[in-house]
């Protein structure tokens, strides 16, 4: 009986698992299947600009995976037995139970609705398809002079901001900042981004935390009212709470606890990659919620698979990131470095130069994912009962802290990495 692969997402990070994994290993000990939602494998570091109008082309997953093995499921997950070693799937059939010897757990995330009143009626997002879509006809429905409010400071808004402003200068947008706008950057990246929102007109609401949500309007915690025709929520992302119903260890924002080689520690049998991983980064730190994260961890999590069913030793890759990338509409972006703590550097990118690097990071994503198993060894390797390098092993290796020592530690501010590296993508 061959080896039951399934993984759980098909994101950036559970398309490039995927992939990657029927390159790696024999067809003939393995079978893979992806369980998916959508057939189309969505480009998320884009539904900011769909949302705005562009058009935002998508690939079918069976286009993705043809000719790989590959199976897809399309299928929505609505459970998880750790212990059965069981996932529980719904689709136009109806309900089905989905066995496996090896799961990854790709389900990434979406923004974070919980704890402000009126966010889940009122406000959009643009963490999805059809979030994005609903978005982008509220938007086409609104007459000129109405107005758009972009709550969150973090990549995604900053993003989203500028990309509605640019292509709807009829509007008044407006974006508030829990703190400063662009706090993290260098003084000059600063600078750059309060010029370019000055010549997109877009208003600032710095030291500005939004605790209600309503038709029309946001409501300040200093009792101030912002006004909003539509408000855009991108202040934090969350993950699902099936992790931690099924009996995984969690970290306290519901991301599940993995050791240095993006294993549960609660689960040998369960890998979990992108935004749902708490995994500990090179600097000590947990990895932020970043597409950036999810090329890091798929890779890491492929390797370790790969060597432990092949009965090799685990090889620990580096999880650090070198930069941040943000785009501001069509014609502007900043490039920001950072060192190995993630604080910017005092060089940065910007402007049409700023801009052809940000395509390049989004072209070369689309290909990763187009092309899943490029540039991987041709040979497909045998499963093997020989003992692969154990945990302790591995996680010695590394000199790593362990989830359990680093969960308190504040999030690392968002980074992301080189194209050379893998995917990136924006995130609050």
């Amino acid at each position: 009986m061959r080896h039951r692969i399934v993984v759980l997402g098909a994101g950036y990070a559970g398309v490039l698992a995927a992939g990657r994994l029927a390159r790696r290993l024999s067809a003939d000990d393995i079978e893979i299947t992806v369980v998916n939602a959508s057939p189309d494998f969505v480009e998320r570091m884009r539904m900011h600009q769909l949302a705005s109008g562009h058009p935002v082309g998508f690939r079918s997953l069976a286009d993705l995976f043809e000719d790989t093995g590959v199976r897809v499921r399309v299928a929505r997950v609505t459970g998880l037995d750790p212990e059965r070693r069981t996932v529980a799937v719904t689709d136009e059939d109806g309900d089905a139970e989905l066995g496996y010897d090896t799961l990854l757990y790709a389900l990434g995330s979406t923004v974070d609705r919980r704890d402000v009143p009126g966010v889940a009626e009122f406000g959009h997002d643009v963490t999805g398809l059809p979030s994005a879509v609903r978005l982008r006809e509220r938007l086409a429905g609104l007459g000129a002079g109405a107005a758009v409010l972009v709550v969150g400071e973090g990549l995604t808004g900053i993003e989203t901001a500028a990309e509605i402003a640019e292509a709807r200068p009829d509007l008044k947008v407006a974006l508030a900042a829990r703190g400063e706008l662009g706090a993290w950057l260098s003084p000059k990246a600063r600078r750059h981004l309060r010029r370019s929102y000055a010549r997109l007109g877009i208003t600032v609401c710095e030291h500005t935390a939004v605790e209600a949500v309503e038709p029309g309007r946001a409501i300040a915690a200093d009792g101030s009212i912002l006004p909003a025709d539509v408000t855009v929520w991108t202040a934090g992302f969350a993950v699902h709470p099936m992790a931690a119903a099924s009996g995984l260890e969690v970290a306290a924002d519901g991301r599940i606890l993995v050791d240095r080689t993006m294993r549960s520690v609660s689960h040998p049998d369960v890998y979990v990659v992108g935004d749902c991983a708490h995994a500990i980064g090179t600097n000590g730190r947990p990895l932020p919620m970043s597409c950036a994260s999810a090329g890091l961890t798929a890779g890491q999590a492929v390797s370790s698979i790969v060597a432990r069913l092949t009965g090799r030793e685990v090889p620990l890759a580096a999880m650090k990131y070198v930069g941040n990338h943000i785009s501001l509409g069509q014609r502007d972006a900043i490039v920001q470095m950072v060192d190995a703590d993630v604080r910017s550097k005092s060089w940065y990118l910007g402007g049409r130069t700023a801009v052809g690097f940000k395509a390049s990071v989004l072209k070369f994503s689309a290909w990763a994912v187009a092309h899943p198993t490029n540039g991987l060894p041709n040979r497909r390797r045998h499963l093997t009962t020989a003992p692969a390098q154990t945990l302790g092993q591995a996680q010695g290796q590394a000199a790593a802290q362990t989830p359990a020592q680093t969960a308190a530690q504040p999030p690392a501010q968002t980074a992301v990495q080189t194209p050379a590296r893998g995917p990136v993508r924006s995130a609050a």
